[in-house]
């Protein structure tokens, strides 16, 4: 059984100095810019505190700047917890303000949690009008924990220090408060859809195989997403076999799921959306060192990115077409496994020589690009995989790596990158890089043998796949699983591209 968590809590209210007192202790996050100063809200938080607050402001330097903060503990009766932190520019780089602003919460909710958390788990923030749903957003993020498996003493343990309930502040009029909850409902949507991708992603092997990932993808009928299982007879006919032979190796039976989410009008071409799903990938017969190989249970995060953003379209009411398709396999060594030196003959058509069977996402990709491109003729087809190694030696863990295969595309999943705040860096393709996959024996090998580009020849691997289609590919290996907290989540799956994803589809929206 997969296990998932629900969202916090959470609720909208004007601020009103009356909401903290001796009786009820708060722990409150104000989030602010350079004028902090001169902000009302601020003067009266400092009266209250007996002055400590700007002293504190003058101690650390504060200027509200990014990155900057004060962490007071119980500085008086009415706070169990005060923090302040910053959005304004620090330095050369700059992030719009509502980035900043997710930014500078998230690391105080972690920082709140580090400290052992509050004693009913709750939290409130204070922040402008204009960026209160935003703030909510990022603390909601931050404050997921994945410690399902956890029992006992420890368990109670960690539900003491997590936080359970969110208030957002604002100073604005009931006008702004409206806004804010209006605003809400699409983050909101995008919340939800990005906290089952991360549940996915950190859900152990032997709970997220693809028979009982396809039947958790099912739970997206509820949100009204169609739901449709290709299993291992139905892709048999259908030639998949660049994918089943992939999955020849496990007892574990392969599945390919659609997603069909229907928001825009009847009849137009859909946005579709490609996911890589290996639910555990031990390279096969060319066998992955031991070391983090527990990781390999995160190589179905393209998938997963893809499932929470169709669940997140469906939660928001998106007014666009959009379909998903993800192919699940296990990649492990048997008596029935893959070998290098196979020759396997796509959906496409196309054969393929196996070199290497730790390249299967591209197989598995191969036959679902295909399938998707001809069965839903989509005007824009986006591939979101864990794919390589070799775009974590060329990027490091801060962006994903963008393969144009369409100047279109890639150009509003840019412009999708810069709002949604989720990095990705455009990266060469071309035929001098295709050419190394040609095969002696078949029509192409799975891997060039050579050491240099190896995620660009991946996508150039793709790209004979996608047909026509305007297309692009994201290589999310680098940021799908972090090894350490960041200011939005702790250790392990991020949900990246969910929320690129949908704003990614919004610009084709009707």
């Amino acid at each position: 059984m997969v296990k998932t968590n629900e969202t916090v809590p959470v609720s909208f209210k004007l601020y009103d100095e009356a909401l903290f007192s001796a009786e009820k202790p708060t722990a409150l996050v104000v989030v602010c810019g350079e004028g902090f100063r001169d902000c009302p809200r601020f003067k009266a938080l400092d009266e209250k505190t007996n002055g400590t607050l700007l002293r504190a402001a003058k101690v650390k330097k504060f200027e509200g700047k990014l990155g900057q903060n004060i962490f007071l503990t119980a500085p008086t009766e009415a706070f169990s917890h005060l923090i302040v932190v910053g959005i304004s520019k620090e330095g050369e780089e700059s992030l719009p303000a509502h980035l900043a602003a997710e930014q500078a919460t998230g690391r105080a909710i972690q920082a709140l949690v580090a400290s052992g958390g509050t004693e009913d788990g709750s939290v409130s923030i204070l922040t402008a009008k204009d960026l209160v749903a935003n703030v909510a957003f990022a603390a909601s993020l931050a404050a997921y924990r994945y410690d399902n498996y956890i029992t006992g003493k420890a368990a109670e343990k960690k539900k003491t220090a997590s936080i359970r309930a969110i208030t957002a502040l604002t100073a604005g009029s009931e006008e702004d408060l409206k806004a804010a909850n209006e605003s809400w409902i699409s983050l909101k949507a995008i919340l939800d859809g990005t906290i089952f991708t991360r549940d996915l992603v950190n859900a152990p092997a032997n709970d997220l195989y693809p028979e009982s990932y396809a039947k958790k993808i099912e739970e997206l009928k509820s949100v009204g997403v169609e739901v449709e299982l290709l299993d291992e007879a139905a892709m048999k006919k259908l030639g998949f076999g660049a994918l089943l032979g992939v999955a020849q190796g496990s007892s574990r039976k392969p599945y390919t799921v659609i997603m069909r989410y229907n928001g825009g009008k009847q009849g137009d071409a859909p946005v579709a959306f490609v996911g890589k799903g290996v639910t555990f990938d031990t390279g096969g017969i060319s066998l992955k060192p031991a070391a983090r190989m527990d990781e390999m249970k995160s190589d179905m995060g393209g998938s997963g990115a893809v499932v929470g953003a169709l669940k997140a379209l469906a939660l928001r009411k998106a007014k666009v077409n959009v379909v998903g398709v993800v192919g699940l396999v296990e990649n492990m060594p048997s008596g029935d496994a893959q070998r290098p030196g196979d020759i396997v003959t796509s959906h496409q058509g196309k054969t393929i020589e196996v070199l290497n069977t730790d390249a299967e996402g591209r197989l598995v990709l191969a036959d679902v690009l295909t399938y998707t491109a001809r069965q839903y003729k989509p005007k824009a087809m986006v591939d979101v995989a864990t794919l390589t190694g070799a775009i974590v030696i060329a990027l490091g863990d801060v962006y994903a790596g963008l393969f144009p295969g369409s100047e279109e595309v890639s150009s509003k999943l840019l412009k999708a990158a810069e709002v949604s705040g989720e990095k990705i860096w455009r990266m060469p393709m071309g035929a001098d890089y295709a050419k190394d996959l040609k095969s002696p024996v078949a029509d192409l090998q799975n891997i060039t043998g050579k050491r240099g580009a190896g995620s660009t020849t991946a996508a150039e691997f793709l790209k004979a796949f996608v047909e026509d289609t305007p297309w692009a590919h994201l290589d999310i290996a680098a940021v799908a699983w972090k090894d350490y907290a960041t200011a939005l989540g702790p250790k392990g799956a991020t949900g990246f591209a969910v929320r690129l994803l949908n704003h990614f589809a919004d610009s084709y929206a009707g």
